[in-house]
């Protein structure tokens, strides 16, 4: 299926700061059960404290030790992931429809969108059709989880750019057990988080089919 070609008007993207999670996941579902067709696509930047997030196909035994970081669950698809401090998280609030994406296609634009911006780093990475997220070599670099209500999405991508891969110890990730994770800053790149998603945001909204 094609992606529609929007004008600029009908995405915005809007950078957070470092906030809570459960207050951001509220305004997630608030959001996706307000907006109707005229409603513009939205791209939300944010920073998480430390957190483990459960989607709603999670299993209790990849919580291995989350001693005291707070685990909190999501209503999007796949299994547990970490956020915290020097992660880019990307959730995307777009209406699939209009953009005329198949779930697929949705999950293939973002990973593609990874793909392309690690590629500018000169980093070789790829996607796995068993396995959504990127990957570079074994080791995975972003992770994905949706939620889609009534052909709109929330939830999104997160990036691990510069922060503490302790607590990705303490859980199987995404509930693959010895799951290896990584980030740009182990890879050579020495980019701050709002410098990796100034280039990663207009890359995902050119992936979806806006005009950016």
């Amino acid at each position: 299926m094609s992606v529609a070609h929007l004008p600029p008007d009908s995405l915005r993207i809007c950078r957070l700061g470092r906030c809570e999670y459960l207050p951001v996941f509220d305004a997630m579902r608030a959001f996706t059960e307000a907006r109707d067709a005229a409603t513009p696509d939205e791209l939300w930047q944010v920073e998480h404290p430390p957190v483990f997030t459960q989607g709603l196909a999670g299993k209790s035994e990849h919580l291995l030790n989350p001693d005291t970081i707070p685990v909190i669950q999501a209503d999007r698809g796949g299994q547990v992931t970490y956020h915290g401090p020097g992660q880019v998280v990307a959730y995307c609030l777009l209406d699939v429809r209009r953009l005329g994406l198949s779930v697929r296609g949705l999950v293939t634009a973002l990973e593609q969108a990874v793909i392309e911006l690690l590629a500018g780093y000169a980093i070789a990475a790829h996607a796995r059709p068993d396995a959504p997220g990127v990957y570079v070599e074994d080791a995975k670099i972003a992770a994905l989880g949706l939620r889609i209500r009534q052909g709109r999405s929330y939830h999104g991508l997160s990036l691990n750019v510069d922060m503490d891969l302790e607590p990705f110890t303490r859980i199987n990730p995404c509930g693959y057990p010895g799951l290896r994770v990584t980030q740009l800053r182990d890879l050579g790149v020495a980019l701050t988080p709002d410098e990796v998603a100034e280039e990663l945001l207009p890359r995902l909204g050119r992936r979806l089919g806006h005009a950016i």
